[in-house]
């Protein structure tokens, strides 16, 4: 499929509720990052409307939980559906959210992974007693309709860490994407109308209010939200007068730890990308380097040559390696941060500049002389900068590291694994990794943080007990004879 085929499938794409189009009289503009022009435009669902979407889930959800061995199924089947649509979806995520294409296919492809990990997944029976004296037994219940609303950096891979749970515990879901990226999120909830009941899983997209009419909606007994720290609190507290579960997971700002015996030469090419990649877009990207003073002017060096020979460009060309920043607001806050470092003596070893005559390109930047003081340093930047300070003491950069609101991920890089593991476990974050940053990114491992970054975790059976209410029931002995 060509640009403009591509284009004119998305001009088709409407909201799904109950498995049927959603009719919508407004759209709004989606904007290429690549370009900063208007290239497609998507529904504008009304607050209003959603009266009858959730009453559509909630009518699924009576039949949906009843049967969990069709509902494994069910989502078996879906994945396959994703997984035979990889190359249409990825190039629509690339055309509204800037990343390679290659990139934007390993994210969909995550979607298939997720989705066929939970209906897998096998959770144990949990009886508590079963002897002379009584039975117990604790069951998980699903809790109805959830409210799912994604961030624009991974739209489809985020929303699936959502769908793929709460469908396996079965609850029905409506989700909502960011509006810079909603086409993606609307073309797999196409692709999945008469693989999954109808009902059982709706999209809307559209401008704010909706996303706050979704938190607000009487009908969803949850609300799992991945955005900002500002927006999550905004969340919480639209989710509170109805005593909503919810599940946030926020913003970031982690610190890599370098000790002194590393090889520079090896681990700064794993560092530059876990920095990078995305153009930084990740929440669980490093965002603040602590290099040894011993180290840090190769490392620095480095880093600033890597940065240097990065090909950027349209995530549809080939061979481009970092895409935009993702929409114009974003892309000003870089610029913004990266101008008050340099403001303030920071040094600029490679990058520090928009680059292009459209599109919201910022180019790779490594910062030198900067200290903890500095806002590049001390907010969440999520974009292409990386900021590198120096270290001489461990115990004061660990209390570097967690002088900060943030708690998300973390990691520490020595060649003596057990001197960077009793750093690890002092380091106030929801994971921390050793020799690599963010390792511990699967669908069977807990993913959440401390502090401002968020509350409760995805991921695992634990994320799936997220979407759970827990039950006991208890009586007197079953043992016979």
């Amino acid at each position: 499929m060509n640009v403009q085929d591509t284009i004119a499938a998305i001009e088709a794409l409407t909201a799904t509720s109950n498995g049927t189009d959603l009719v919508t009289k407004e759209r709004f503009d989606v904007v290429n990052p690549a370009t900063g022009k208007v290239f497609a435009s998507a529904p504008a669902v009304r607050p209003e409307q959603l009266d009858q979407v959730f009453a559509d889930a909630q009518a699924a959800f009576h039949l949906w939980k009843r049967d969990e061995s069709a509902r494994r199924d069910a989502m078996r089947r879906a994945a396959d559906v994703i997984e035979a649509t990889v190359s249409t979806l990825a190039r629509i995520l690339t055309m509204e959210q800037g990343k390679p294409v290659a990139e934007a296919g390993s994210e969909i492809l995550s979607a298939v992974h997720w989705l066929r990990y939970y209906a897998d997944l096998e959770l144990p029976r949990e009886v508590i007693r079963d002897d002379a004296d009584g039975y117990e037994e604790i069951f998980r219940r699903p809790m109805g309709v959830v409210s799912a609303i994604t961030p624009w950096n991974f739209p489809v891979g985020l929303a699936m860490w959502k769908i793929a749970p709460a469908l396996r515990a079965g609850n029905t879901l409506v989700v909502k994407p960011s509006p810079y990226t909603p086409l993606a999120t609307l073309a797999l909830g196409q692709a999945l109308r008469g693989v999954l009941p109808d009902g059982v899983l709706n999209i809307v997209t559209g401008p704010d209010p909706l996303g706050a009419a979704m938190v607000a909606h009487p009908v969803p007994r949850k609300v799992s939200f991945t955005g900002s720290t500002s927006v999550g609190k905004k969340v919480a507290l639209g989710a509170a007068p109805d005593l909503k579960r919810v599940t946030l997971e926020l913003g970031g700002n982690d610190p890599a730890i370098i000790l002194p015996d590393v090889d520079v030469d090896e681990i700064a090419p794993r560092l530059f990308w876990s920095a990078f990649r995305n153009s930084g877009q990740i929440c669980v990207a490093v965002k603040r380097l602590y290099a040894h003073e011993s180290i840090k002017p190769r490392l620095v060096e480095a880093l600033g040559e890597l940065a240097a020979s990065v090909r950027m460009g349209d995530g549809l060309q080939e061979g481009v390696e970092l895409g935009p920043v993702n929409n114009r607001p974003q892309w000003e806050r870089v610029n913004d941060l990266v101008n008050d470092a340099r403001s303030r003596g920071a040094r600029v070893v490679a990058g520090g500049e928009t680059a292009g005559d459209g599109g919201y390109f910022f180019r790779p930047t490594v910062l030198d002389a900067v200290d903890d003081s500095f806002r590049v340093v001390a907010e969440e930047q999520f974009g292409p900068v990386l900021p590198v300070l120096s270290f001489r003491d461990e115990d004061d950069v660990v209390r570097r590291a967690n002088d900060s609101e943030y708690g998300l991920t973390a990691s520490v890089w020595s060649n003596d694994i057990e001197r960077a593991a009793g750093i690890a476990a002092q380091i106030d974050s929801g994971q921390v990794a050793i020799n690599q940053h963010a390792r511990g990114l699967g669908p069977h491992l807990p993913f959440g943080g401390h502090k401002w970054s968020g509350i409760g975790v995805e991921n695992g059976p634990w994320g799936l007990y997220s979407f759970t209410e827990m039950q006991v029931i208890a009586g007197p002995a079953r043992m016979t004879g």
